[in-house]
């Protein structure tokens, strides 16, 4: 069977889980608002290896979060990632960060996703994916938020929104298909299927010159 082990630090949620197959088998994060990646995270890599049963050497693959979202925590992230590949000789995969966010809402009806990732002020990295299919049907990009955002989906289909860039368009949007989804962020826990279905596909990064998809400059805080 093969293991593969999922990474997510691309927000506050540190977010480790291994995967058999396109099932987690466990699962560990620091659900909270201060980032504790550069502390936690080769601690909970140790303990959802060893709590599944396994050694570094029986995982298959490495599959992390490419962003966008915080540059420091996709840094760590990938670092992590790539450092594992080279050392064990596995293949990389990379699971886009909003895509994965959009598997946390359940709907089979054909309405709208929009994964919100807070990018400071009122702006936001989102991207718009359908319900029944996670097929991604906007391009991902950031943008700061107006009244009129979104607007050819929200007057179209029902439309959910989530992630922690969702209480900024809250105070702005008046639409009344907009569903709000709050205090959500991304997890590993969503990666097992989308990271599986790439390795089947054998679509994997090159470990040498892979690099996390900031979308914008790093700026200093």
């Amino acid at each position: 069977m093969d293991y593969i082990l999922c990474i997510e630090t691309s927000t506050t949620n540190c977010s480790v889980a291994v995967a058999k197959g396109s099932e987690i088998v466990n699962l560990e994060e620091d659900y909270n608002t201060t980032y504790s990646h550069a502390e936690q995270l080769h601690n909970f890599i140790d303990k959802v290896v060893k709590e599944a049963g396994l050694s570094l050497k029986d995982l298959s693959a490495v599959a992390v979060s490419m962003g966008p979202g915080s540059y420091t925590g996709l840094r760590i992230g990938v670092s992590a990632a790539k450092g594992l590949c080279y050392a064990l000789d596995i293949p990389l995969i990379a699971i886009s960060t909003l895509q994965s966010l959009a598997l946390q809402v359940e709907d089979q009806d054909e309405n709208y996703v929009i994964p919100m990732i807070d990018a400071r002020r009122m702006e936001v990295y989102s991207a718009v994916f359908s319900s029944d299919s996670n097929k991604q049907v906007r391009e991902t990009k950031a943008e700061i938020l107006t009244d009129t955002s979104f607007l050819p989906f929200l007057t179209d289909k029902k439309v959910y929104f989530i992630g922690n860039g969702v209480d900024k368009y809250t105070t702005i949007c008046t639409y009344s298909d907009a569903v709000f989804i709050t205090n959500k962020l991304p997890s590993a826990k969503e990666m097992g299927v989308l990271s599986y279905a790439k390795f089947l596909n054998k679509d994997f990064e090159d470990v040498g010159y892979f690099e996390p998809y900031y979308l914008k400059d790093f700026v200093a805080g």
